[in-house]
């Protein structure tokens, strides 16, 4: 039997994909000593071949394994390569953190990245193959790297959507091209898709109902928080998965069929750290750490990720991301030396705002200690009345004395890929 397009085409490129599917199957029936092993092979195997993993480590201890950030990979990729690996799947990582870098695979090794996709998706009845996906993310407006992404879609049975300038025209052709396709899926940016939502909601209307061939929206790359979703139900009629992974080590976790969001603790090790890099207790928060067991081009042991986030096991067994907060670098420095996540001015913020329908989506960015600026995009200025709610919040959330500056726009400035961080710091650079 031939293999649909998007799996031939893995096959053509050299990677097995059907044999890491077969095999990724089998990882999930894994014991506890099997995953012990694999991690000590995967560290015996950087020591032995890869001499910039042997350079900065000897130990066969896990908990003495350095952990490695993104800044220690900021180097010449050839430099990081284990000797004897020809032919590699390379990429770049998107930047969001502020280091952005060159990685590696090997051919297998992607194969099964691409495989704990197929299976996570293949849950919610989702072929990966064959399924049309309605794809929100960004692309390069020009060049050959546009042409490669569109090549990608046309492979991957996708059609893309323009998400750099989301304004009603934008979000009406949108529209008009759901009512014309039959979409099985939706995939993309959080924060892009809920303007589609919310134009829906706005206009009297339910995607679902436009397009009944839609089955699932995935959303990724972006912090999806529960009013979101909420928001996201009500204007496309359909359920609504997370799904947390990175492009240098694949999928992360992914919510299952009982809104589990299970960890892919298959051919990743996933860890939680405190500030000592000591592990933390079940369910506590700290530093996010991924092992990638079968990268043998590129060591990628005990990363940091860049997250913050806690991890239990659940009742039915499972590994499950209990919290997801952010990123490491997402953090607020005040005048009087309090630390606090970014997300906490998102989260006093945003329960304000949605009080004003006008509001479709805000920005938080630091400037000074003391000093901070709210973009946001609305048919409206901001009433003195919500300004003054906004300011007496982060008096009582956060610390008296700070002063917020309100700028309305047209529309958000994303990140080249789309992207849309919901709290900046400037603080660092100034």
């Amino acid at each position: 039997m031939p293999l649909p397009l998007f799996s031939k085409t893995l096959s053509l490129q050299g990677y097995d994909i059907e044999q890491a599917k077969l095999e990724y199957a089998l990882l999930s029936q894994s014991t506890v000593q099997e995953i012990e092993d694999r991690k000590a092979a995967i560290v015996a195997h950087h020591i032995t071949h890869n001499p910039f993993y042997s350079s900065i480590t000897q130990s066969n201890e896990w908990d003495s394994l350095p952990i490695l950030t993104k800044r220690d990979l900021q180097q010449p990729l050839e430099k990081r390569i284990t000797p004897g690996y020809k032919k590699l799947f390379k990429g770049k990582t998107s930047g969001s953190s502020g280091h952005p870098f060159y990685f590696a695979k090997d051919k297998y090794a992607h194969a099964i990245t691409w495989a704990a996709f197929f299976n996570a998706y293949n849950e919610h009845d989702i072929n990966l193959d064959k399924d049309y996906q309605a794809r929100f993310y960004g692309i390069p407006l020009s060049g050959k790297s546009r042409y490669i992404e569109l090549l990608k879609d046309y492979v991957s049975q996708r059609k893309r959507f323009p998400i750099f300038n989301l304004n009603e025209e934008v979000l009406e052709y949108f529209i008009d091209r759901f009512k014309k396709s039959p979409f099985q899926y939706i995939n993309g940016y959080t924060s892009s898709i809920l303007l589609l939502a919310q134009y829906c909601i706005n206009n009297n209307q339910v995607l679902k109902n436009i397009c009944p061939t839609l089955k699932a929206c995935i959303v990724t790359s972006e912090m999806l928080f529960p009013d979101d979703r909420i928001t996201l139900e009500k204007g496309l009629g359909i359920p609504i998965i997370n799904e947390y992974g990175a492009s240098e080590v694949g999928l992360i976790a992914m919510e299952n069929s009982n809104n589990l969001f299970v960890l892919n603790n298959n051919n990743l090790f996933i860890e939680v750290v405190d500030d000592n890099n000591k592990s933390v207790l079940p369910g506590q928060t700290g530093r996010i750490l991924i092992t990638d067991l079968y990268n043998k081009a590129h060591p990628m042991i005990r990363y940091e990720i860049g997250d913050i986030g806690s991890i239990e096991t659940h009742s039915s067994g499972k590994l499950i991301l209990k919290q997801l907060q952010g990123r490491t670098s997402d953090v607020a420095r005040l005048p009087s030396g309090k630390v606090v996540p970014g997300l906490t001015f998102y989260y006093v913020t945003k329960s304000i705002i949605n009080t004003d329908s006008d509001i479709l989506e805000f920005i938080v960015i630091q400037t000074t200690p003391s000093e901070f600026e709210i973009q946001y995009v609305s048919k409206n200025e901001l009433s003195d009345s919500l300004k003054s709610n906004i300011q007496r919040s982060m008096d009582e959330y956060l610390e008296p004395g700070l002063s917020v500056i309100f700028t309305k726009k047209e529309y958000l400035d994303r990140s080249t890929r789309g992207k849309l961080k919901q709290f900046i710091s400037n603080v660092h650079s100034i």
